[in-house]
């Protein structure tokens, strides 16, 4: 069993140590494809490879980081099973986060595609991988289409239970109870035209939705200091805007994901591992449920299921992070010590930050072999 690196503490819940583990509805966060044989399904022709002459390269996977498994000429015509989000390409034809599944483990990107005719493509599902569609399920009535992710807004017409729609993107709003399950979440239909997830109930498994306005999966790149470069910015706003010091915050969001290879990172930019808790708060677009496995302090560890909050960019990830150690009573003493990177390492750590008995030492390892105090 495939396991993403662990993260050592969840807040609000400072007794648990907790790991992002492999499942199949995260096939595409974790950057890897599940092995299997392809399902039997409708192909969709038309699509033209276009480049600037050279051939493109075939993805284990829908992101640059992910094997070569083959190569495509330019003017070939692959046949195309579903869609999925992943890595945003700026390609010969367009700049696009859309990945084609064209067969067993493998992957191009649309950024080099053109199509002749225009064809639809639906979305893969994450678990089986199959073309999956989105069926409008009620008791037998009628779906509101509103002008928000609201049973209170403008009706924008309706569709008939059994009928198929389009779904672009998935937003947070009212939960409802319905015959699909009880969610917040709503699928945008069209422009202002959005349906409740609660009435919906997918052809071959629920797909891996991007939230709408959401950035695209990241792909960690230039190693470790690729990463630093990269999200220093975020922890020093979060820092002016908080005062948590942005070396501890570097030297954490380090060592909860890996250097940014959690999935949960990498797909919904959380780099803490905050949970939902019935809401995802201000800074947070949406939750997503996924497996995790957790030890508990006492001992026994156990798989579970948890719904953790999902960013439209990194720097809301921090911003979230900053604002929960610098209000929330329990770390009071750490910012009092916030002008001492060190001090305040040891006083999360105190406070129950963390349940592993080296946690600040790991914090201050990291900020001392890295020199992360030159961002405060």
């Amino acid at each position: 069993m495939m396991r993403y690196p662990s993260f050592h503490r969840m807040p609000y819940m400072g007794v648990f140590h907790v790991s992002i583990r492999f499942m199949l509805i995260l096939v595409l966060a974790a950057g890897a494809i599940l092995v299997g044989a392809a399902p039997s399904q409708a192909k969709i022709t038309g699509a033209i490879i276009t480049t600037e002459g050279g051939t493109l390269n075939v993805r284990s996977g829908p992101a640059t980081d992910q094997k070569t498994v083959g190569t495509l000429a330019n003017r070939a015509n692959p046949e195309v099973f579903c869609k999925v989000r992943g890595e945003e390409i700026d390609g010969h034809v367009r700049t696009s986060s859309t990945w084609l599944r064209i067969g067993k483990d493998r992957w191009i990107s649309e950024a080099y595609v053109t199509w002749s005719p225009s064809q639809p493509v639906p979305w893969c599902s994450a678990a089986s991988k199959a073309a999956t569609e989105a069926r409008v399920t009620t008791a037998g009535g009628e779906l509101n289409v509103r002008s928000a992710a609201s049973s209170g807004a403008s009706r924008q017409g309706g569709h008939p239970n059994g009928a198929i729609v389009g779904v672009e993107c998935q937003v947070w709003g009212q939960q409802v109870d319905g015959t699909a399950g009880k969610t917040g979440v709503w699928y945008k239909i069209g422009d202002k035209r959005y349906v409740s997830a609660a009435y919906i109930k997918w052809t071959a498994g629920v797909p891996w939705l991007p939230w709408c306005g959401q950035n695209p999966p990241t792909v960690p790149r230039g190693g470790n200091q690729g990463f630093i470069d990269t999200h220093a910015p975020a922890a020093q706003a979060s820092d002016r805007a908080t005062g948590v010091p942005a070396s501890v915050t570097l030297a954490q969001a380090i060592l909860e994901t890996g250097w940014g290879r959690g999935a949960l990172a990498r797909e919904d930019h959380n780099l803490f591992g905050m949970k939902c808790f019935g809401s995802p708060g201000k800074h947070a677009i949406g939750c997503r449920d996924y497996a995790t496995f957790e030890c508990s302090p006492t001992g026994g560890c156990f798989d579970m299921n948890a719904t953790f909050r999902a960013y439209a960019d990194v720097a809301d990830s921090y911003r979230d992070h900053g604002e929960l150690l610098a209000n929330w009573s329990r770390y009071a003493t750490a910012m009092q010590h916030a002008d001492d990177p060190k001090r305040f390492a040891k006083e999360i750590h105190k406070a129950g930050y963390a349940t592993d008995p080296k946690y600040a030492e790991k914090l201050i390892g990291i900020m001392d072999d890295h020199d992360l105090y030159r961002f405060d």
